[in-house]
């Protein structure tokens, strides 16, 4: 019989981390009002999981408890829950590149707190998933704790832009030691990519021609701090694994992807919005007839909730996946969960293969 406890460790432990936390001990304790959550994955639910293990450098959450740490500055995610003591402590890992953007400004790290051998707690801890949701752009760091974990005997599930599932070299280690993993950059529940791209598909399935399409977005959570970067000449980057990874996710389907002018950023750090993530898209094209045809659309949501279901949901799915012996990247997983998947697939395509999965007739 399967091991129904899945212990997890958080490596970044940000508004997404905090809405994860606080979002699965509520539903334990409060299991009427569970929602966002994928109906089909029956298996295991949302008692199963474990919050065993956190890693962070911000001196704030460093050294306590995931229920304490979660409402650690910066982090600004509503507060919709009071977790009991989790008997999870945030621990310090190495300093990689994770601040090397505008997120420097609003992290304080202290140097009497030690980095910890990464691979040793995990296993000290029976860790059984490792999710990744550190900074965007932090490459070498999440190829870092990925490759940690799965040294650790540990499976891997990448929020992140940066390649995981994506990098042949972690692939191939996963696969060696018959691990799994689900990446790369998670794709919110009800968010602007997911929006964006049903809108963009609809085009080609309604006859019609997509010639340009914009999103822009912004918010207040630590993470558009990271995601906007000011250059010594004072102009402002958007990181542009993350526009890659959006861009792609957006149009990669599209038989005209390659003439569509296709512009995706984020605008700007507002602080006092806090986790509020609010996004614009514009789509215009042509109907019968060459007529034009233009739409626009206004979002408005708590960022770290959108991601945090569909987390939850790879959490699942991995220690399914364990639980069959099945080694390397779960495709289906990365198609439907992610923006950046090995391969893209039309959402309900996508969906249908995460089922028959989740019902064990596909391999993965």
């Amino acid at each position: 019989m399967a091991n129904k406890k899945i212990n997890i460790c958080i490596i970044g432990f940000g508004d997404v981390a905090s809405a994860l936390v606080q979002g699965t001990e509520n539903y334990k304790k409060n299991p009427d009002k569970i929602i966002g959550l994928i109906p089909e994955i029956k298996e295991y639910n949302i008692n199963d999981i474990n919050f065993v293990l956190g890693f962070d450098v911000n001196s704030n959450k460093v050294g306590k408890d995931m229920s304490e740490a979660i409402f650690a500055e910066p982090n600004c995610n509503m507060k919709l829950y009071q977790p009991d003591f989790l008997e999870a402590p945030i621990l310090k890992g190495p300093i990689m590149d994770g601040l090397d953007s505008n997120i420097k400004n609003i992290v304080p790290v202290s140097n009497s707190q030690e980095p910890v051998d990464v691979v040793r707690e995990m296993k000290d801890r029976d860790v059984d998933i490792a999710v990744i949701i550190l900074p965007t752009g932090a490459h070498k760091a999440v190829k870092f704790y990925a490759m940690s974990a799965l040294e650790a005997g540990v499976c891997v599930v990448n929020g992140m832009p940066s390649y995981v599932a994506k990098n042949p070299e972690i692939v191939k280690k996963a696969e060696g030691l018959n691990l799994t993993i689900i990446g790369d950059d998670v794709k919110s529940q009800i968010g602007a990519t997911i929006i964006h791209r049903s809108l963009a598909n609809l085009f080609p399935m309604r006859g019609a021609i997509l010639d340009r399409t914009i999103q822009l977005d912004w918010g207040g959570c630590s993470d558009f701090c990271n995601l906007l970067t000011r250059k010594p000449d004072g102009e402002l980057v958007y990181e542009e694994g993350k526009r890659q990874s959006k861009t792609e996710a957006v149009i990669a389907k599209l038989q005209n992807k390659d003439t569509i002018e296709c512009q995706i950023s984020a605008v700007d750090y507002i602080p006092f919005l806090k986790n509020q993530k609010e996004a614009y898209m514009r789509l215009e094209g042509r109907i019968f007839g060459g007529a034009p045809v233009r739409v626009d659309l206004t979002m408005f949501v708590e960022d770290g909730n959108n991601s945090a279901g569909v987390i939850a949901d790879c959490i699942r799915i991995s220690k399914i996946a364990r639980d069959r012996n099945i080694s390397g990247v779960l495709e289906t997983a990365c198609s439907f969960f992610m923006k950046h998947p090995p391969e893209q697939l039309e959402d309900f395509i996508a969906k249908e293969r995460l089922v028959e999965f989740i019902e064990n007739k596909r391999e993965r």
